[in-house]
């Protein structure tokens, strides 16, 4: 078997600063994923003694056709460098998709100065043109962190108070579905939604690890909700696709719309999504909706600590 290694003669002292976050959450997803996949998955014998779950990092080395001492090392988050080939070699002995796999290459080979990328363009105005001719149809312009950019009064409608924002005036979904109250919080199917929205989240992060903005964000999730830390060390990763939103508003009851996400050529890293009725009796409620003044949640509560 072909070993991809460089054999150094001693273990390279470790990175600093930016890199080296990026490192350690590059050993916390691989460590992750080598637990989900068993001996069975990959032809492999389960073995005595199995003291741990999933493939032990010896068994990864080898499908990967890699040494065992550089894969430690790279589990580790050691400053070692690897290329494509091996990096494809890894993805593949942990049976990773394309979305897990670029994740991997994210937090591999970026650097400080790749990663630091100037403040996104302004929305042109035609862009909230778009989104009012497509009432009563909810729908918005987030970007990756669920910080929501511009939406139509539909979506206002349908989320309700303006109270659900973080300091900086910014309304964000995620925020709102992990600490809005039972009494009013819009999501009806969080066990599904935020897994997702979190997974979606930890992808995107991957191109922005150690950047303040970044950083300060995951922290202030992680200190506000048990649930978001919980979600967050999964080191799951997805892509924003369509799938099936349940809503709750107080005058309407449940709302079931697939939620669509369509990106926008010139705005990196933003999404315009716009949420369809799954049923006729579905679309007879947005139609409802649209004609609803904004905050609708507001009766239902009071305010809550952001």
């Amino acid at each position: 078997m072909t070993v991809l290694e460089e054999s150094p003669a001693a273990a390279p002292a470790p990175a600093a600063g930016g890199k080296d976050r990026r490192r350690t959450e590059l050993a916390r997803f691989l460590k992750a994923c080598r637990a989900r996949v068993t001996p069975e998955d990959v032809g492999l014998p389960p073995g005595l003694r199995r003291r741990t779950p999933g493939l032990r990092r010896e068994e990864v080395a080898q499908l990967a056709g890699v040494g065992v001492t550089w894969y430690t090392w790279l589990e580790q988050g050691r400053p070692i460098n690897a290329s494509e080939q091996v990096l494809l070699a890894v993805a593949r002995a942990l049976r990773l998709d394309g979305t897990e796999r670029e994740h991997l290459f994210r937090l591999s080979g970026v650097s400080p100065s790749q990663y630091e990328r100037p403040a996104p363009p302004a929305l042109d105005p035609s862009i909230q043109v778009i989104l009012d001719s497509l009432s009563p149809l909810p729908a918005a312009v987030s970007n990756t962190r669920f910080d929501v950019l511009t939406y139509n009064q539909p979506y206002r409608s349908l989320f309700g108070t303006d109270r659900m924002r973080l300091e900086n005036g910014t309304f964000n979904s995620l925020w709102c579905m992990l600490t809005a109250p039972p009494c009013c919080n819009p999501c009806d199917n969080r066990e599904e939604a935020l897994p997702r929205m979190v997974a979606v989240l930890r992808s995107a992060y991957g191109r922005h690890v150690g950047e303040p903005a970044w950083e300060a964000y995951v922290q202030r999730l992680s200190t506000r909700s048990e649930l978001f830390r919980e979600l967050w060390e999964r080191q799951e990763v997805a892509p924003p696709e369509t799938w099936l939103r349940l809503f709750r508003h107080p005058r309407l009851g449940v709302l079931r719309v697939k939620a669509t996400y369509l990106t926008l050529p010139g705005v990196p890293e933003c999404y315009m999504v716009i949420y369809v009725p799954e049923s006729p009796e579905d679309r007879e409620r947005v139609e409802r909706l649209g004609a609803l003044p904004p905050g609708g949640w507001t009766h239902s509560c009071r305010t809550w600590e952001t």
